[in-house]
């Protein structure tokens, strides 16, 4: 049963609201609140489906109550209650997130009409967020081994939080992954989720790629340009291979993680950014920061939550699932009918030395795929699996 606060001031139109939504076939149940503290406090401690909100009230006004409702349960419809002098504010109100008006005194049909509308949406809502909480099948993990399923469990305890990640392992293990769980998985999903190979940009540019330039602050900086944090604003920023990451853009990304607020390059001026900040890499931080080759205060801001993503050699149990995956996958990219994997080659396959991982696994899948017979054998698997 939906569940509804009235806050109202006036006991009057308090009582007048309670009764007809309490009286709606027995659809709603009501709860009510004479000021709007008293109904903050009400809406943090209980979940409401909808709040109709007086905008004219002593101690906190509705405008107030809305701008607070908006930051503790943003996903709460608000439906608000507006005397005549109140009408330009309830319009306003519109643009500040109300979902609607309705005038003093209230009209039985205008109010229940307004009223279902408003709950259809905060369904929609939370049906909407669930599904863009559910991670594209682009980056399923596939796996049931203790490794794999713990990974899972880390994600789901961290996703929530604003907590910095730093993902480790070897090449291939699919860290990337691990970045998309924990951004989809996010209260950010809704933001931008910006990569970044720092092994792929050249030292002397990976600054002006993280923070942006100004016109003239080197010889190509023919106009502004925004960097990544910039577009990861509201979001979630992947710093993948970070241990590549020249030293002098390791200080400027601890200031960014600091202070919340870059410099583009040839510039004095700051840019907060909201970023979420996950990392990755393949090599070992600890000796690298031991040789000079990384800032050890840098190492521990991001390390906030440490991620390790095993080996495939290291959880050979998930070869199978992993093989059933890659061959529906890639059969349907292709078009063709899926083939099927006989259990002499799917146990060679487990059997193998997997240097290149879960990115190898499925090139040699692929290759199987194409030139093996209609199921695949442990010949085929000699004959064009083999190191």
């Amino acid at each position: 049963m939906p569940k509804i606060l009235v806050i109202e001031d006036e006991a009057a139109i308090r009582r007048v609201l309670v009764k007809i939504l309490s009286e709606e076939n027995n659809t709603y149940q009501v709860e009510e609140a004479e000021d709007g503290l008293i109904g903050i406090e009400k809406i943090k401690k209980d979940d409401f489906d909808l709040v109709l909100c007086d905008i004219k009230m002593p101690k906190m006004d509705g405008v107030e109550v809305l701008e607070a409702v908006k930051k503790i349960k943003p996903e709460i419809p608000m439906v608000m209650i507006s005397g005549h002098g109140d009408l330009d504010t309830a319009v306003n109100t519109m643009r500040l997130g109300a979902f609607d008006y309705i005038s003093k005194p209230p009209d039985l049909n205008r109010l229940l009409n307004t009223v279902r509308i408003a709950l259809n949406s905060k369904e929609l809502v939370v049906e909407n967020k669930m599904l863009k909480k559910k991670v594209s099948k682009n980056f399923e993990m596939i796996g049931e081994s203790d490794a794999i399923s713990h990974i899972k469990a880390m994600i789901d305890k961290v996703a929530p939080t604003d907590a910095r990640v730093l993902i480790t392992g070897p090449n291939g293990t699919g860290k990337e992954l691990v970045a998309h769980w924990l951004h989809q998985k996010s209260e950010r999903f809704n933001g931008p989720l910006i990569e970044v190979n720092c092994a792929a940009i050249p030292s002397e540019l990976i600054e002006s790629e993280l923070f942006g330039h100004v016109k003239g602050a080197f010889t190509s900086a023919v106009k502004d340009r925004a960097g990544k944090f910039e577009a990861a604003n509201g979001g979630t920023i992947f710093l993948d291979e970070i241990g590549d990451m020249s030293l002098s853009a390791q200080a400027k990304v601890l200031r960014a993680l600091q202070e919340s607020r870059i410099q583009r390059v040839g510039s004095d001026k700051d840019i907060k950014v909201d970023v979420r900040v996950l990392a990755a890499t393949n090599k070992n931080l600890t000796t690298e920061i031991e040789e000079g080759r990384f800032r050890e205060d840098l190492y521990h801001r991001l390390a906030v939550i440490l991620i390790k993503v095993p080996s495939l050699n290291d959880r050979r149990e998930d070869i199978p699932l992993l093989i059933d995956y890659f061959s529906d996958k890639i059969s349907s990219e292709q078009g063709t009918a899926k083939k099927s994997f006989s259990d002499k080659a799917i146990k060679m396959l487990q059997e193998y030395d997997w240097t290149g991982n879960i990115r190898e696994l499925r090139n040699v899948v692929e290759r199987l795929i194409i030139l093996g017979e209609k199921e695949v054998s442990e010949k085929d698997v000699k004959l064009f699996a083999s190191k």
